[in-house]
C-alpha cells in the first residue's frame, strides 16, 4: 500500500514557475514507476510526465516537453515536477501516481493515486 500526498500548487501568472512535490509513504518507494497526471474541468485525466524507480527512464507529454522536468529522491521517497513558462492551458488538478512494471502513460494502469493540487495559471 502506498500513500501519496501532492503539494506545492497554486495561481500563478503566464510564464511563471511552480514546483509541485509528491510525498510518498511505504520503504519500497524505489520500487514504483511514479507518474504525474493533470485534469481540466470537463475533460480527462491526461498523463504530463512518468520516471522509472531508478530515475533512469523519464516520459514527458509532448505538451510539457522542454518547459516540465520530473525528478526523484528515492531517499526522501518524493517525486517532483517542476513547471516552468507555464500556459493558461496548463491549468489543471495535477495528480501523482505509483505503479510497479513497466512505464506508461495510461491511467487506468497506475494502481495509486494522491489527492491532487490545484495549479492555475493566469494571463
Amino acid at each position: 500500500q502506498v500513500q501519496l500526498v501532492e503539494s506545492g500548487g497554486g495561481l500563478v501568472q503566464a510564464g511563471g514557475s511552480l514546483r509541485l512535490s509528491c510525498a510518498a509513504s511505504g520503504r519500497t518507494f524505489s520500487t514504483y514507476y511514479m507518474g504525474w497526471f493533470r485534469q481540466a474541468p470537463g475533460k480527462e485525466r491526461d498523463f504530463v510526465a512518468g520516471i522509472s524507480g531508478s530515475g533512469g527512464s523519464i516520459l514527458y507529454a509532448n505538451s510539457v516537453k522542454g518547459r516540465f522536468t520530473i525528478a526523484r529522491d528515492n531517499a526522501e521517497n518524493t517525486v517532483y515536477l517542476q513547471m516552468n513558462s507555464l500556459k493558461p492551458e496548463d491549468t489543471a488538478v495535477y495528480f501523482c501516481a505509483a505503479k510497479r512494471g513497466v512505464l506508461s502513460s495510461t491511467p487506468s494502469r497506475y494502481d495509486y493515486w494522491g489527492q491532487g493540487t490545484q495549479v492555475t495559471v493566469s494571463l
